[in-house]
């Protein structure tokens, strides 16, 4: 391997190229503020939260030029209020790729980036009964007069950022929501947590805490059929954020935003992996498969379903910008929400996710089970074969109720209602097909989705079930730090919230490295080498998008695929 890994705690972790601590381990205080730093010590909202939309343009290149009027006169007519949140925003009248806009700020390394799009509002659903609600960023935004859905999102700097070292706590969220309102809809928190924020963090993922999130600074709204580029200024007297350092750090950032953008760049097709390698290896994976199935299938515990993981290191051959990866990805994001975050400085954490952890939209929630996992055919016939098998599979049926029932009984505890439709369905992804469930419900309480995350996440399907129970199996026999990945990814907002789970996920940085995360669930009936082969196809939507660099390589990754422990 090109660069070795270091064991610390019974984990791997991957070596930064710098040592963090916990003096600078934050980069990012000093361009925004810490929106949890807790200097401020109150729950209640900030003193103003306005939009301010201001006359339409007709290409994008014309938006950043009346943003930067808007900021001087306000920057004349400061608000007089110790603290608040300011979005000013351009409808342009053409539609531009949020994604485009992304790459064309991607020489400004210092600052935040995020990305989000939509899943779509219909789902490819193979069903035995009706087919349910989609997600996506459900949100509409007005673009000269006309309500649009809202496709995708890319936002730049951070007019207030969240992050912490320990794990999201009720004090975090009323944190974030003191900065939104239901009347600025489009004014929202985008970001991460980690899967578990009780496990030791490696240094790769120390720059991401237990928690990370941005409202950002600029930010490019790509619509259905318009876009809309906007600024947001955050200050808090009380956080030791002025108006005056909210204002300069805008100026500065804007200063740096390209107004023009060409066509998407994606990764060269002659790009190659030089080496790779597996934590676990195939040996030790199947012994941590078999000693869950020992445990399963015993009679002292109560664990009926683990979900283990697996972190690939690929060494690629030349450097690379994550987000060109994420570009080459698009065609893999077909019912799925893809996402990109990167603190500054920081590896990217990107992926395109199938799985909803849940929807949340005045009284009304959405969430989804998902689990069982096949190939997609090469002919409609054998598509068709295949998903058969998977839909009267016994073992994947096991795997799949456990989801649904746990995701059911959690729900029925915030809903005065729950409702399944369709109970049970195939999923079809451009590689992978999988078992699905939609489930819906009405909250008792409109303003809790601090209740609704804290109780679906972990979900069996990244986790398992009992839940601590798998979560203690995981910590002690995962070779590697999960991270971001298999924690929940989204936003907040005002009046509606959204979150997907991260999993078929990576992170990236801009150099030559690579680790990509998949995970299987184990249960009874589970046979290791089967599961190893979805490990595999799940991280396939990464490596199909290289080359190997010689025969020996190729070579070694279809033995790690066939080989079985002695």
């Amino acid at each position: 391997m090109a660069a070795a890994l270091a064991r610390s705690s019974g984990r791997l972790m991957i070596p930064n190229a710098t040592t963090s601590s916990a003096h600078h381990r934050y980069r990012s205080c000093w361009l925004s503020m810490n929106g949890c730093g807790g200097a401020g010590g109150s729950d209640k909202a900030v003193g103003i939260c306005e939009t301010r939309t201001l006359a339409s343009v007709s290409a994008p290149e014309l938006a950043v030029p009346q943003l930067k009027l808007a900021v001087s006169v306000l920057e004349a007519n400061p608000p007089q209020s110790d603290s608040g949140i300011i979005r000013l925003q351009v409808p342009i009248r053409q539609r531009a790729d949020a994604l485009e806009w992304l790459q064309a700020q991607s020489q400004h390394q210092v600052l935040p980036r995020c990305f989000f799009s939509s899943r779509g509002q219909s789902l490819d659903l193979t069903s035995l009964s009706l087919v349910g609600n989609g997600g996506g960023l459900a949100s509409t935004a007005k673009a000269d007069g006309d309500e649009q859905e809202l496709v995708s999102v890319a936002g730049v700097g951070s007019a207030v950022f969240f992050q912490g070292s320990c794990p999201f706590a009720l004090q975090d969220w009323q944190s974030i929501k003191r900065f939104l309102c239901k009347d600025c809809h489009l004014i929202r928190a985008y970001g991460a947590m980690r899967f578990d924020a009780r496990t030791v963090v490696a240094p790769e993922w120390e720059d991401f805490g237990s928690f990370y999130f941005i409202v950002p600074q600029v930010e490019f709204d790509q619509l259905q059929e318009s876009s809309m580029l906007a600024l947001t200024i955050a200050w808090d007297n009380n956080l030791l954020w002025t108006w005056q350092k909210a204002m300069d750090e805008l100026k500065a950032t804007l200063q740096q935003i390209s107004s023009c953008f060409g066509r998407l760049r994606k990764l060269d097709p002659k790009t190659a992996i030089i080496s790779f390698q597996h934590f676990p290896s195939k040996g030790s994976w199947d012994i941590s498969v078999k000693r869950a199935l020992e445990i399963i299938n015993g009679r002292e515990s109560e664990l009926v379903k683990v979900v283990l993981a697996r972190c690939s290191k690929y060494i690629i051959d030349t450097t690379m910008d994550p987000l060109v990866l994420l570009a080459s990805l698009k065609a893999e994001s077909q019912n799925a929400y893809q996402f990109y975050i990167q603190p500054p400085g920081a590896p990217a954490f990107i992926g395109n996710t199938p799985e909803q952890l849940f929807h949340r939209k005045c009284f009304h929630v959405t969430s989804e089970a998902l689990a069982g996992t096949r190939a997609r055919g090469v002919t409609k016939a054998e598509d068709l074969q295949i998903g058969q098998d998977l839909l009267f599979s016994p073992k994947d049926n096991i795997e799949f109720v456990i989801v649904r029932e746990s995701i059911r009984r959690k729900l029925q505890i915030i809903c005065d209602e729950v409702h399944i439709e369709p109970s049970k369905a195939l999923r079809k992804l451009p590689r992978i097909q999988h078992l699905s469930a939609q489930l819906s419900g009405r909250l008792r309480d409109e303003d809790s989705e601090f209740d609704i995350l804290t109780s679906l996440h972990p979900s069996p399907a990244v986790c398992g079930l009992p839940t601590e129970e798998a979560r203690r199996f995981i910590k002690e026999n995962e070779m590697f730090d999960r991270g971001m990945y298999a924690g929940p990814v989204g936003w907040f907002g005002g009046r509606e919230s959204e979150f997907a789970v991260g999993i078929r996920s990576a992170l990236v940085k801009n150099g030559v490295s690579i680790l990509v995360f998949a995970g299987a669930g184990i249960v009874e009936g589970t046979i290791p080498s089967l599961e190893w082969e979805e490990l595999e196809l799940k991280e396939s939507q990464f490596t199909k998008l290289f080359q190997y660099q010689n025969p020996m390589v190729c070579h070694q990754k279809a033995k790690s695929t066939t080989s079985t422990a002695n």
